[in-house]
């Protein structure tokens, strides 16, 4: 579960990190509003390799959760 977070979450920004360095190593030298287009792209890539990467999925547990073999907590938050 959290593996297949991180490989997505490095997936993207390899996309992120390859846009960019072949806009202005080489795609600048044929089209420079291509290249620009391209750190365009790159540019919106990292907030949602956040987003992909700290999305819970069905088998996630979080923080918030209780375990299963914790003891049911009555009404005022004690156990």
């Amino acid at each position: 579960m959290y593996a297949r977070r991180r490989r997505r979450y490095f997936t993207l920004m390899v996309i992120c990190l390859v846009l960019f360095v072949s806009a202005w190593a080489f795609v600048r030298l044929w089209s420079v509003p291509a290249a620009i287009g391209m750190c365009v792209v790159a540019m919106v890539i990292p907030p949602l390799a956040a987003i992909v990467g700290n999305r819970r999925e069905s088998d996630d547990r979080w923080w918030d959760e209780p375990s299963d073999d914790a003891p049911p907590r009555d009404g005022n938050g004690r156990g």
